[in-house]
């Protein structure tokens, strides 16, 4: 045996098989590809009758060159708190795939409701009424199944 080269070893890559949750997002996705395709043409379509050729700085992508080129008082430093939340829920997240969208989505709008209450409380309201309209539509599709059998 020598002792400067190590025996061959014989690996095998074991893919994971894929979960309930990851086929319904790929089938989704197959399924509304031909709907974002369309959609895709019909915004380059858009822009060449709106006659702006370049798409990558015209109308939205131009408003926020502008916008980060001159900030309001405060924006970074309120962006770099709502950024650091987004971090630490990712770093708090750990083990399950549900906890690594909830956490980092609800300490990024807990931050970025420190800095804007009005639109937070706004956004609360429209939710809440949201939530309750969906709430009771489940609660009748419930009731109308439990008469039924």
């Amino acid at each position: 045996l020598s002792l400067y080269s190590s025996p061959a070893r014989e690996t095998k890559y074991v893919e994971n098989p894929r979960t309930e949750l990851e086929e319904g997002v790929s089938h989704l996705r197959r399924a509304m590809e031909p709907y974002t395709a369309w959609a895709q043409v019909q915004w380059f379509v858009l822009q060449l009758v709106m006659g702006q050729g370049n798409f990558f700085v015209s109308g939205f992508f131009s408003e926020g060159y502008e916008f980060l080129q001159k900030p309001p008082a405060g924006f970074y430093p309120r962006l770099g708190v709502i950024s650091f939340a987004g971090i630490i829920g990712l770093f708090l997240a750990r083990g399950s795939k549900i906890k690594k969208l909830v956490y980092p989505v609800a300490l990024m709008g807990f931050g970025t409701s420190m800095y804007y209450p009005q639109q937070a409380v706004d956004i609360a309201k429209v939710a809440g009424t949201q939530l309750y309209d969906w709430s009771l539509q489940g609660y009748i599709a419930v009731e109308a199944l439990w008469k039924d059998n």
